[in-house]
């Protein structure tokens, strides 16, 4: 009785408490870590955004266009269009019958073409230095992004250039460069020299008046040369 009694005095094992779910730690570990990482990323990814974007320089405009205007009542309408990237001018003067003449300057090969309006020929010369500066100008005003340059009456200068046409003499395409080729296509092109005016037996052949940003307009006259 006694062992009996013994037996029944000695406790029971108490039982443990259901041991919690080993996931849910894990799972917040992996969330929070998830959530680190992402802010990491974004960060970097707008830092280096920024710090491109700062130490990028400003694209240059490439192609930039300039409207002139001429001495009051002149009909004539002319633009320019200076490409930084091919380092050439082309000024285009439109008449009244709404017929267009190019003048070309392309400063890397150091020629000026002439394509007049209604004629299946081109011109070509080579650039002088007052030309150069001509073109440097035109270059200066393209990087204050002027749109619109007046040229006053009373601060003008008008003048007459004369080109003599050398006759024969044909300019092969290799010679002229890729912006001539481009702009004269499958015409001939033909050279031109600069000449104090033609002899009095010569008669002009065409003229055209272009305006420059020096506020310098110049109506440039072609005539044959002797042969």
């Amino acid at each position: 009785m006694e062992e009996q009694a013994v037996a029944h005095a000695t406790p029971s094992p108490v039982t443990a408490p259901p041991a919690k779910s080993q996931s849910s730690p894990s799972r917040i570990f992996w969330v929070t870590l998830s959530v680190i990482l992402i802010c990491g990323i974004i960060c970097i990814a707008v830092t280096t955004a920024l710090s491109f974007t700062q130490s990028s320089p400003k694209p240059l405009l490439q192609v930039v266009r300039l409207n002139f205007q001429n001495r009051p009542g002149s009909p004539m309408n002319q633009s320019a269009f200076i490409n930084k990237s091919k380092n050439t001018v082309t000024y285009y003067v439109t008449s009244p019958s709404n017929q267009t003449t190019s003048v070309l300057f392309d400063r890397k090969n150091g020629f000026i073409c002439y394509k007049p309006s209604g004629q299946n020929h081109c011109y070509l010369r080579m650039m002088d230095a007052q030309d150069y500066d001509t073109m440097q100008m035109s270059f200066n005003l393209s990087e204050h992004r002027v749109d619109q340059l007046p040229l006053p009456n009373d601060k003008t200068q008008y003048y007459r250039e004369f080109l003599g046409i050398v006759p024969g003499r044909p300019v092969r395409p290799e010679e002229a460069g890729g912006a001539i080729r481009s702009l004269c296509e499958q015409v001939p092109i033909y050279w031109v020299k600069k000449k104090d005016g033609p002899p009095k037996q010569r008669l002009i052949y065409l003229c055209i008046d272009i305006c420059f940003p020096s506020n310098i307009c110049v109506s440039i006259c072609f005539y044959y040369l002797p042969e």
